[in-house]
Protein backbone atom coordinates (compact mmCIF):
# COMPACT_ATOMS: atom_id res chain seq x y z
CA UNK A 1 0.00 0.00 0.00
CA UNK A 2 1.35 3.34 -1.05
CA UNK A 3 2.25 5.94 1.72
CA UNK A 4 0.20 8.59 0.43
CA UNK A 5 -3.42 8.55 -0.92
CA UNK A 6 -5.38 10.85 -2.57
CA UNK A 7 -9.43 11.06 -3.28
CA UNK A 8 -10.16 11.60 -6.92
CA UNK A 9 -13.64 13.07 -7.56
CA UNK A 10 -14.56 13.30 -11.20
CA UNK A 11 -17.80 14.79 -13.04
CA UNK A 12 -18.10 11.36 -14.56
CA UNK A 13 -21.06 12.66 -17.25
CA UNK A 14 -18.34 14.76 -19.09
CA UNK A 15 -16.48 13.08 -21.96
CA UNK A 16 -13.58 15.64 -21.47
CA UNK A 17 -13.67 15.18 -17.42
CA UNK A 18 -13.31 10.70 -18.27
CA UNK A 19 -9.95 11.87 -19.74
CA UNK A 20 -8.67 13.85 -17.37
CA UNK A 21 -9.41 11.42 -14.74
CA UNK A 22 -7.47 8.50 -16.62
CA UNK A 23 -5.00 10.82 -16.72
CA UNK A 24 -4.85 12.45 -13.32
CA UNK A 25 -4.39 8.93 -12.11
CA UNK A 26 -1.75 7.40 -14.77
CA UNK A 27 0.40 10.58 -13.46
CA UNK A 28 -0.89 10.22 -9.42
CA UNK A 29 0.25 6.60 -9.63
CA UNK A 30 3.40 6.56 -11.48
CA UNK A 31 4.50 9.03 -8.65
CA UNK A 32 3.87 6.55 -6.24
CA UNK A 33 0.63 7.43 -4.90
CA UNK A 34 -2.61 5.59 -3.89
CA UNK A 35 -5.75 7.28 -5.83
CA UNK A 36 -9.03 6.34 -4.51
CA UNK A 37 -11.92 6.58 -6.36
CA UNK A 38 -16.17 6.45 -5.37
CA UNK A 39 -17.27 2.74 -6.26
CA UNK A 40 -19.87 4.19 -8.40
CA UNK A 41 -17.15 5.56 -10.86
CA UNK A 42 -14.22 2.87 -10.64
CA UNK A 43 -15.91 1.10 -13.84
CA UNK A 44 -15.05 4.08 -15.87
CA UNK A 45 -11.65 5.09 -17.34
CA UNK A 46 -11.15 7.33 -14.37
CA UNK A 47 -11.20 3.71 -12.53
CA UNK A 48 -7.99 2.52 -14.32
CA UNK A 49 -5.46 1.84 -11.37
CA UNK A 50 -7.50 3.45 -8.97
CA UNK A 51 -8.98 1.72 -5.66
CA UNK A 52 -12.93 2.05 -5.28
CA UNK A 53 -14.26 3.65 -2.08
CA UNK A 54 -17.44 3.48 -0.51
CA UNK A 55 -18.76 7.47 -1.04
CA UNK A 56 -19.34 7.94 2.75
CA UNK A 57 -17.67 10.13 5.42
CA UNK A 58 -14.44 7.83 5.34
CA UNK A 59 -14.18 8.02 1.74
CA UNK A 60 -10.88 10.73 2.54
CA UNK A 61 -9.96 9.05 6.37
CA UNK A 62 -6.25 9.19 5.81
CA UNK A 63 -6.01 11.26 2.04
CA UNK A 64 -3.71 14.35 1.82
CA UNK A 65 -6.26 16.21 -0.69
CA UNK A 66 -9.64 15.62 -2.19
CA UNK A 67 -8.42 15.93 -6.48
CA UNK A 68 -11.64 17.16 -8.02
CA UNK A 69 -11.84 17.55 -11.61
CA UNK A 70 -15.46 19.57 -12.77
CA UNK A 71 -16.63 22.52 -12.15
CA UNK A 72 -18.14 24.21 -9.05
CA UNK A 73 -21.10 21.65 -8.76
CA UNK A 74 -18.83 18.94 -9.10
CA UNK A 75 -16.15 20.96 -5.85
CA UNK A 76 -19.11 21.16 -3.54
CA UNK A 77 -19.64 17.55 -4.12
CA UNK A 78 -16.13 16.75 -2.93
CA UNK A 79 -16.70 19.47 -0.19
CA UNK A 80 -19.50 16.49 1.18
CA UNK A 81 -16.68 14.53 1.38
CA UNK A 82 -13.65 16.21 2.89
CA UNK A 83 -15.39 18.12 5.35
CA UNK A 84 -16.10 14.83 7.83
CA UNK A 85 -12.04 14.48 7.63
CA UNK A 86 -10.74 17.54 7.36
CA UNK A 87 -8.87 17.37 4.15
CA UNK A 88 -8.24 19.77 1.73
CA UNK A 89 -10.20 20.11 -1.95
CA UNK A 90 -7.90 20.93 -4.87
CA UNK A 91 -10.47 21.88 -7.81
CA UNK A 92 -9.23 21.30 -11.00
CA UNK A 93 -11.59 23.46 -13.58
CA UNK A 94 -14.18 21.73 -16.13
CA UNK A 95 -16.67 23.94 -16.15
CA UNK A 96 -17.44 27.54 -16.98
CA UNK A 97 -16.55 30.09 -14.25
CA UNK A 98 -15.40 27.47 -11.59
CA UNK A 99 -14.66 30.04 -8.86
CA UNK A 100 -14.07 27.27 -6.67
CA UNK A 101 -10.89 25.96 -8.49
CA UNK A 102 -7.47 26.58 -8.50
CA UNK A 103 -6.49 25.27 -11.82
CA UNK A 104 -7.46 24.72 -15.28
CA UNK A 105 -7.58 21.51 -17.60
CA UNK A 106 -4.04 22.93 -19.41
CA UNK A 107 -2.43 22.85 -16.19
CA UNK A 108 -2.83 19.10 -15.11
CA UNK A 109 0.06 18.13 -15.36
CA UNK A 110 1.27 21.20 -13.58
CA UNK A 111 -1.04 20.67 -10.73
CA UNK A 112 -0.08 16.69 -10.39
CA UNK A 113 3.38 17.95 -10.16
CA UNK A 114 2.78 20.05 -7.38
CA UNK A 115 0.74 18.02 -5.25
CA UNK A 116 3.22 15.47 -5.73
CA UNK A 117 6.16 17.64 -4.48
CA UNK A 118 3.75 18.74 -1.98
CA UNK A 119 3.90 22.47 -3.16
CA UNK A 120 0.35 24.10 -2.10
CA UNK A 121 -0.88 25.73 0.75
CA UNK A 122 -4.30 25.14 2.77
CA UNK A 123 -6.92 27.65 3.54
CA UNK A 124 -9.98 27.45 5.47
CA UNK A 125 -13.49 28.55 4.24
CA UNK A 126 -16.02 30.01 6.41
CA UNK A 127 -18.93 27.64 6.56
CA UNK A 128 -23.23 27.70 7.50
CA UNK A 129 -24.78 25.34 9.92
CA UNK A 130 -28.50 25.33 9.38
CA UNK A 131 -31.08 24.02 11.28
CA UNK A 132 -34.85 23.84 10.94
CA UNK A 133 -37.17 23.77 13.70
CA UNK A 134 -40.64 23.62 13.62
CA UNK A 135 -42.08 24.96 16.72
CA UNK A 136 -39.95 23.22 19.37
CA UNK A 137 -39.13 20.31 17.10
CA UNK A 138 -35.78 19.98 15.33
CA UNK A 139 -36.91 18.66 12.25
CA UNK A 140 -33.13 19.06 9.88
CA UNK A 141 -29.84 20.28 10.31
CA UNK A 142 -27.80 20.67 7.73
CA UNK A 143 -24.52 22.89 6.59
CA UNK A 144 -23.35 24.64 3.68
CA UNK A 145 -20.13 25.80 1.73
CA UNK A 146 -22.15 28.40 -0.65
CA UNK A 147 -25.73 29.20 0.72
CA UNK A 148 -28.38 28.29 3.04
CA UNK A 149 -31.54 29.18 0.53
CA UNK A 150 -35.07 29.24 1.41
CA UNK A 151 -37.11 29.30 -1.84
CA UNK A 152 -40.74 28.62 -3.47
CA UNK A 153 -41.20 24.94 -5.01
CA UNK A 154 -44.03 26.62 -7.25
CA UNK A 155 -43.41 29.10 -10.02
CA UNK A 156 -46.64 30.30 -9.45
CA UNK A 157 -46.69 30.88 -5.81
CA UNK A 158 -45.06 33.51 -3.62
CA UNK A 159 -43.08 33.27 -0.43
CA UNK A 160 -44.24 35.00 2.89
CA UNK A 161 -41.65 35.01 5.27
CA UNK A 162 -40.14 36.81 7.88
CA UNK A 163 -36.62 37.50 8.22
CA UNK A 164 -34.71 37.76 11.62
CA UNK A 165 -30.94 38.56 12.28
CA UNK A 166 -29.52 38.18 15.80
CA UNK A 167 -33.18 37.44 17.44
CA UNK A 168 -34.85 40.63 16.41
CA UNK A 169 -37.28 40.83 13.26
CA UNK A 170 -35.87 42.60 10.06
CA UNK A 171 -38.91 42.73 8.21
CA UNK A 172 -41.75 40.97 6.61
CA UNK A 173 -41.26 39.86 2.64
CA UNK A 174 -43.26 38.33 0.32
CA UNK A 175 -40.72 37.14 -2.42
CA UNK A 176 -39.48 34.69 -4.54
CA UNK A 177 -36.71 32.88 -1.53
CA UNK A 178 -33.95 34.35 0.76
CA UNK A 179 -30.06 33.14 0.86
CA UNK A 180 -27.94 33.32 2.80
CA UNK A 181 -24.30 33.07 2.32
CA UNK A 182 -20.81 32.92 3.58
CA UNK A 183 -18.16 35.29 1.64
CA UNK A 184 -17.42 32.17 -0.86
CA UNK A 185 -21.18 32.19 -1.93
CA UNK A 186 -21.22 35.76 -2.74
CA UNK A 187 -20.15 35.03 -6.10
CA UNK A 188 -22.85 32.41 -6.57
CA UNK A 189 -26.13 32.10 -5.87
CA UNK A 190 -26.16 35.41 -3.97
CA UNK A 191 -24.54 37.63 -6.52
CA UNK A 192 -27.15 36.30 -8.78
CA UNK A 193 -29.71 37.68 -6.77
CA UNK A 194 -28.14 41.01 -6.42
CA UNK A 195 -25.66 40.53 -3.14
CA UNK A 196 -22.85 42.01 -2.98
CA UNK A 197 -19.29 40.30 -3.93
CA UNK A 198 -17.52 39.88 -0.38
CA UNK A 199 -13.55 38.88 -0.39
CA UNK A 200 -12.98 35.50 1.14
CA UNK A 201 -10.99 36.25 3.63
CA UNK A 202 -13.92 38.67 5.11
CA UNK A 203 -15.79 36.76 7.78
CA UNK A 204 -19.17 37.70 7.31
CA UNK A 205 -22.22 36.07 6.64
CA UNK A 206 -24.67 37.54 4.07
CA UNK A 207 -28.56 37.51 3.81
CA UNK A 208 -30.54 38.41 0.18
CA UNK A 209 -34.24 39.10 -0.47
CA UNK A 210 -34.98 37.20 -3.86
CA UNK A 211 -37.51 39.48 -5.84
CA UNK A 212 -38.84 40.84 -2.74
CA UNK A 213 -42.25 42.60 -3.01
CA UNK A 214 -41.09 45.38 0.01
CA UNK A 215 -39.79 48.95 0.69
CA UNK A 216 -37.26 47.31 2.32
CA UNK A 217 -35.28 44.60 0.27
CA UNK A 218 -31.75 44.87 0.23
CA UNK A 219 -29.01 42.44 0.69
CA UNK A 220 -27.11 43.10 4.15
CA UNK A 221 -23.92 41.90 5.28
CA UNK A 222 -23.49 41.24 9.46
CA UNK A 223 -21.35 40.11 11.24
CA UNK A 224 -19.38 35.91 11.32
CA UNK A 225 -21.23 35.86 14.76
CA UNK A 226 -24.50 36.96 13.88
CA UNK A 227 -27.67 34.00 13.97
CA UNK A 228 -29.66 35.01 10.89
CA UNK A 229 -33.36 32.71 10.69
CA UNK A 230 -35.94 33.18 8.21
CA UNK A 231 -39.63 31.66 9.45
CA UNK A 232 -42.28 30.38 6.61
CA UNK A 233 -45.92 32.08 7.69
CA UNK A 234 -48.83 29.84 8.84
CA UNK A 235 -50.40 30.38 5.39
CA UNK A 236 -47.18 29.50 3.18
CA UNK A 237 -47.07 26.71 1.60
CA UNK A 238 -44.68 25.08 -0.72
CA UNK A 239 -41.52 26.16 0.67
CA UNK A 240 -38.06 24.35 0.44
CA UNK A 241 -34.71 24.77 1.93
CA UNK A 242 -31.66 24.27 -0.69
CA UNK A 243 -27.81 24.03 0.98
CA UNK A 244 -25.59 24.29 -1.82
CA UNK A 245 -27.97 23.87 -4.20
CA UNK A 246 -27.49 19.96 -3.65
CA UNK A 247 -29.20 18.94 -0.44
CA UNK A 248 -33.00 19.91 0.58
CA UNK A 249 -35.43 19.91 2.73
CA UNK A 250 -38.81 20.31 2.46
CA UNK A 251 -40.43 23.13 4.67
CA UNK A 252 -43.62 23.31 6.38
CA UNK A 253 -45.65 26.08 7.19
CA UNK A 254 -44.56 28.08 10.27
CA UNK A 255 -41.17 26.10 9.88
CA UNK A 256 -38.27 28.34 10.92
CA UNK A 257 -34.63 28.09 9.61
CA UNK A 258 -31.79 29.60 11.65
CA UNK A 259 -28.27 29.56 9.83
CA UNK A 260 -25.24 30.67 11.72
CA UNK A 261 -21.28 30.36 10.87
CA UNK A 262 -20.45 26.57 10.83
CA UNK A 263 -18.46 24.60 13.54
CA UNK A 264 -16.28 22.94 11.12
CA UNK A 265 -15.03 25.03 7.78
CA UNK A 266 -14.04 23.73 4.58
CA UNK A 267 -10.10 23.32 3.49
CA UNK A 268 -9.10 24.40 0.30
CA UNK A 269 -5.27 23.56 -1.50
CA UNK A 270 -4.17 26.44 -3.39
CA UNK A 271 -1.08 26.13 -5.63
CA UNK A 272 -1.13 30.02 -5.68
CA UNK A 273 -2.03 33.18 -4.06
CA UNK A 274 -2.75 35.93 -6.38
CA UNK A 275 -5.21 38.80 -5.45
CA UNK A 276 -8.55 37.73 -5.72
CA UNK A 277 -9.57 41.09 -8.26
CA UNK A 278 -7.27 38.97 -10.29
CA UNK A 279 -9.86 36.11 -10.04
CA UNK A 280 -13.13 38.07 -10.45
CA UNK A 281 -11.52 39.66 -13.75
CA UNK A 282 -10.33 35.97 -14.87
CA UNK A 283 -13.34 34.55 -14.22
CA UNK A 284 -16.08 37.18 -14.74
CA UNK A 285 -13.89 38.11 -17.85
CA UNK A 286 -14.27 41.54 -16.76
CA UNK A 287 -13.02 44.73 -18.98
CA UNK A 288 -10.00 46.16 -17.82
CA UNK A 289 -8.35 48.19 -20.99
CA UNK A 290 -6.72 51.17 -20.19
CA UNK A 291 -5.32 50.39 -17.29
CA UNK A 292 -1.53 51.19 -16.68
CA UNK A 293 -0.93 49.75 -12.87
CA UNK A 294 -1.11 51.05 -9.50
CA UNK A 295 2.20 52.71 -10.21
CA UNK A 296 0.57 55.01 -13.54
CA UNK A 297 1.23 58.62 -12.60
CA UNK A 298 -2.07 60.78 -14.18
CA UNK A 299 0.01 63.99 -16.00
CA UNK A 300 0.59 66.72 -14.15
CA UNK A 301 0.93 64.73 -10.99
CA UNK A 302 4.29 64.11 -9.19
Amino acid sequence: MADRSVLLVTHTGRPEALEAGHEAVALLTAAGLEVRVLAAEADDAVGAGAVAVDPGPEAADGCELVIVLGGDGTILRGAELARPTGTPILGVNLGHVGFLAEAERDDLTFTVDRVVERRYEVEERMTLDVVVRLGAEVIATNWALNEASVEKASRERMLDVVAEIDGRALSRWGCDGVVMATPTGSTAYAFSAGGPVVWPDLEALLIVPISAHALFARALVVAPSSELAVTIQPRTAGAVLWCDGRRTVDLPPSARVEVRRGAEPVRLARLHRPPFTDRLVAKFALPVEGWRGARYERPGTT
